[in-house]
């Protein structure tokens, strides 16, 4: 099995009034393709900021994230981005949608910057999939929070990535909804081969994954195998 994603001595600071704050500090791993993988630890403990340099939507002080063969922090910003839209889905925990477009729109708009066919029927199954079969034409300041988290799950999912990002996937979510958005989570990883990498604070989610990262001051304390890969 080949590797879809590795770290290589990533460390992040930021130049803050009051000196340089270090967020992340020599963290290492390597992610197989199909794998699934959550990073737990304490609030600001460097997580999100972990999932954003992986993603490509952010460039390390130090070290490199390796995506899909790309060295990330080589490119440019453009690089990156394009780079993104052919590989990554990413749930945000802070959802992302565009206000001007509908909950539809909003799904099948990385297929529209892909340049290919938009698959609406595809879109709309997601978003029935996600309990919002009657949502499609909503804006997102008619729906609540935990249903624009569903939307943005349902526009992760649309061009099945390579490799999917989720902050917090279930962190807005009912119990019922969390565990539909659950199974789809990886529902996707069985059936597209699509690579997991959660961030989240729910440890029943995380001992759902293959393998835990463990985040404590920006650094990796723990790599944890619950389920070994097969070779």
């Amino acid at each position: 099995m080949s590797e879809i994603l590795s770290v290589q001595a990533l460390g992040k600071k930021f130049k803050t009034g009051a000196g340089t704050l270090t967020v992340l500090d020599d963290v290492s791993f390597k992610v197989e393709e199909k794998a699934t993988v959550s990073i737990v630890g304490p609030s600001g403990s460097g997580k999100t900021t972990l999932l954003g340099l992986c993603a490509g939507l952010d460039i390390p002080t130090e070290g490199r994230v390796t995506l899909a063969g790309l060295q990330l922090n080589a490119m440019s910003e453009d690089d990156r981005a394009y780079t993104r839209n052919q590989y990554v889905g990413f749930i945000f925990q802070n959802f992302q949608l565009l206000p001007t477009l509908t909950a539809l729109e909003n799904v099948i708009l990385p297929l529209e910057l892909r340049g290919v066919n938009v698959k609406t029927d595809k879109a709309k199954e997601l978003l029935s999939r996600v309990g919002l079969g009657e949502r499609f034409g909503h804006y997102p300041t008619q729906l609540s929070g935990g249903e624009q988290q569903r939307v943005a799950m349902a526009r992760a999912f649309i061009a099945s990535p390579k490799i999917l990002f989720a902050d917090e996937p279930t962190g807005n979510l009912d119990e019922d909804t969390a565990n539909t958005v659950t199974e789809l989570l990886f529902t996707l990883n069985r059936e597209e081969g699509t690579t997991l990498v959660l961030v989240t604070h729910n440890m029943e989610l995380a001992r759902n994954t293959q393998r835990i990262l463990q985040i404590k001051g920006g650094k990796l304390v723990k790599d944890e195998w619950l389920i070994q890969p097969t070779v």
